[in-house]
């Protein structure tokens, strides 16, 4: 794990659901360690345009394998967020807001078979197994369009889990759900002063 300070606190919250839960705190600290680079900001700021997209079909599938492991994966968002040092309360809310509903969307769309699973640790889109858009791949969404706001291309705070009709009919909608999403995003320290004067606007 990260040598980041806060570390330590996730470490005794982790010794913490030893007693509680009867998980072992190296099962915890593994499902960390998967995460916590796949959602690292200093990271995802080196990568390339829309470089983040296989990193969140990556971290969705360890929450699920941390599920089956019996390992509460909002406690792994958590410690992640902690060990890549994510201190802003707002930033590290509307991460774990959306990584958690990544999660919940693939599973209910049935895509954590297995070789959805397998498509997702290699960073690829599985296929939708359930629902009305069953037989199509489950890409990754900007919330914020990417031609909107580029440099919000690699937030994993703007990167959620659609279905590929979806996605393509959405296109640049620029509707409440994302104003609500800017002003987040700017309080957070996610979006800069530049990017929220343009946006604010819309």
């Amino acid at each position: 794990m990260s040598s980041h300070p806060h570390c330590s606190r996730w470490l005794t919250i982790a010794l913490c659901l030893v007693v509680v839960e009867g998980i072992s705190a190296d099962t915890i600290e593994e499902y960390v360690g998967r995460v916590a680079p796949l959602i690292d900001p200093a990271k995802l700021a080196m990568l390339a345009e829309k470089g983040a997209n296989p990193r969140v079909q990556k971290y969705t599938v360890w929450l699920e394998a941390a599920r089956r492991d019996g390992v509460n994966p909002t406690n792994v968002v958590d410690g992640a967020l902690v060990s890549v040092g994510m201190t802003n309360k707002i930033a590290a809310e509307v991460t774990k807001t959306v990584m958690l509903r990544n999660l919940q969307i693939a599973g209910e769309l049935g895509c954590f078979d297995e070789p959805g699973m397998s498509d997702m640790r290699r960073g690829q889109s599985p296929t939708i197994r359930r629902g009305p858009y069953q037989g199509q791949e489950l890409t990754v969404d900007h919330i914020i369009p990417y031609a909107v706001a580029p440099e919000l291309g690699n937030v994993i705070a703007n990167l959620e889990l659609l279905p590929w009709e979806l996605n393509l009919k959405k296109g640049t909608k620029f509707g409440q759900r994302q104003r609500d999403l800017v002003r987040k995003l700017f309080a957070a320290g996610l979006l800069s002063q530049e990017g929220w004067k343009r946006l604010r606007v819309r």
